[in-house]
């Protein structure tokens, strides 16, 4: 019984985020032929808020922060456990200054949400194209740091179980090496409410939680993003501690 409620509320959610999406990207489309920068992003930020709002009322998927007082005044990659589509949207929504997403560029044909994404300053990439694509995300991430902009990347790549852990990939640290800005690691129990490759939300509380963030002048990256795997997997382990339990994973 629990779980067919659970399933109406989420067919509720997804029905509002269709509804939404749809005027939202347009306007955003429209929009961006005469201006684009923050506009564009506070346009799409907007929308990305409902959709956060919307989880928590239809629901009931809440969140609880931590450590929002280690968050620094200047450039920043920011390197973030990765479990479900909630902190993907609710990050630029809880960040106070916009964020700059790596990510592969097939998310750009999803219609209207794709198209509007394309209207954003993002750095869309070529998986396949290893080379060219790490040459993108270097210039283009330096070129948005300067302008104000936070880049966040997702270092195990794309969403990981609840109790499980990824390969943590240096790309990241990689960035944060070559123009010299620190990384912050930050912990989140999303999978908690929204596992990964669904659309079926259990009510209940996220937890997001911000280390401090680690310089990485004269680091090699990997090291560093040892350094970051260590504190977000033992954080893991301290907010959601059922999920690592013995035994199975938790979905």
């Amino acid at each position: 019984m629990r779980a067919l409620w659970y399933g109406a509320r989420s067919a509720l959610f997804v029905l509002f985020l269709g509804l939404s999406v749809v005027p939202w990207a347009l306007a955003v489309v429209l929009v961006s032929i005469v201006v684009r920068g923050p506009v564009i992003y506070s346009m799409c930020v907007g929308w990305l808020r409902s959709a956060i709002w919307g989880a928590k009322v239809i629901c009931g998927v809440q969140a609880r922060l931590l450590g929002m007082e280690n968050l620094p005044d200047g450039p920043l990659v920011l390197l973030p456990k990765h479990q479900s589509t909630w902190e993907t949207f609710a990050f630029p929504g809880l960040m106070p200054r916009p964020l700059a997403y790596v990510f592969k560029r097939e998310l750009l044909y999803i219609p209207f949400f794709g198209w509007a994404m394309a209207r954003m300053d993002m750095i869309h990439i070529d998986r396949s194209k290893r080379s060219e694509a790490w040459a993108k995300v270097a210039e283009q991430g330096r070129k948005l740091m300067a302008n104000g902009h936070w880049v966040i990347m997702f270092p195990e790549g794309t969403r990981t179980p609840r109790g499980s852990q990824g390969v943590y990939k240096s790309g990241g640290t990689r960035l944060a090496v070559t123009t010299g800005v620190p990384v912050l690691p930050i912990a989140v129990t999303s999978a908690r409410c929204w596992p990964r490759k669904t659309f079926t939300l259990r009510p209940g509380i996220i937890d997001v939680s911000i280390g401090r963030p680690i310089p990485s002048v004269g680091r090699d990256p990997d090291e560093l993003m040892r350094e970051v795997e260590r504190w977000i997997e033992a954080e893991m382990r301290r907010l959601d501690p059922q999920a690592y339990a013995p035994g199975p994973a938790r979905a």
